[in-house]
């Protein structure tokens, strides 16, 4: 039997709700918006790209002059009084030299439910994301060959970015897009996350993530165990400790790789 003192869920839910349209404290988890929604009246949507903690990211069309670029949209709570998105525009402003990060453009406000929504502009760039490349691939995997030109495409773009002394900080499959070139990889990083002032670990992490990415893209778990020592050497059982032990930058991880030796 209920407790009779106490407000069932949905009533809790909207109580909360409303407390929170009072007070102003919008708190959103997706947009969703629709294909074909035109936005402060000069982006179409075309496609949602991607979601993440802080917001989503979609391909939009300029109606102006029919140009394709990407937007990311924050979430309210996530973005207080315009901070985090400042930041993000910032540090891509800082790193616009860096040819595996996309170049971004402006910033625009726009109202969504009652509120101000902070989106930024960029370019946008050709390709898929390697989740859904690695998908379209036999046991969707590469071949350690080929995962290793992936892996060194991806340390090179990455050590450009730990030279300025920043950090990534949100590398994974679902955030680089690829696109095939003769016998190596362009990639390009659609995310990226701030988390406050740089600091060595944030560098130690993306090196991490490099790693995790190559294990993910040879076939996670499933394959670990058949592969080659070359492959077991670089990934190095993803103990974070023995892959810090050799090589604490993305620059250090991508001479690594070109000083292999395959005998």
């Amino acid at each position: 039997m209920k407790n009779p003192g106490l407000p069932c869920r949905n009533c809790l839910s909207r109580f909360l709700n409303s407390y929170r349209m009072a007070k102003r404290e919008p708190v959103f988890d997706a947009f969703d918006f629709h294909v074909g929604r035109k936005l402060v009246a000069k982006y179409e949507v075309l496609e949602k790209l991607g979601a993440g903690w802080e917001g989503e990211v979609y391909k939009v069309r300029e109606v102006s002059t029919g140009i394709e670029r990407a937007t990311k949209f924050f979430f309210p709570q996530r973005n207080l009084k315009g901070r985090t998105a400042k930041q993000y525009a910032i540090k891509l402003h800082k790193l616009r030299h860096c040819p595996i990060l996309i170049q971004y453009h402006t910033q625009e406000l726009m109202r969504y439910r009652g509120f101000d929504i902070t989106f930024l502009v960029s370019e946008y760039v050709e390709g898929e994301k390697l989740s859904e490349f690695l998908q379209r691939h036999a046991g969707q995997r590469l071949a350690p060959f080929q995962a290793l030109h992936l892996l060194h495409a991806l340390a090179s773009g990455i050590e450009s970015i730990h030279q300025m002394r920043e950090y990534h900080g949100d590398l994974h499959t679902e955030n680089i897009i690829i696109q095939r070139y003769g016998l190596g990889f362009e990639v390009k990083l659609i995310d990226m996350f701030h988390w406050g002032g740089v600091r060595s670990e944030n560098i130690y992490d993306d090196v991490v993530d490099l790693v995790k990415v190559f294990y993910s893209a040879i076939g996670g778990a499933k394959m670990y165990a058949k592969q080659p020592v070359i492959v077991k050497n670089i990934c190095c059982g993803l103990k974070r400790s023995l892959i810090l032990k050799k090589y604490r930058s993305a620059g250090q991880l991508r001479q690594f790789l070109e000083n292999l030796n395959w005998d």
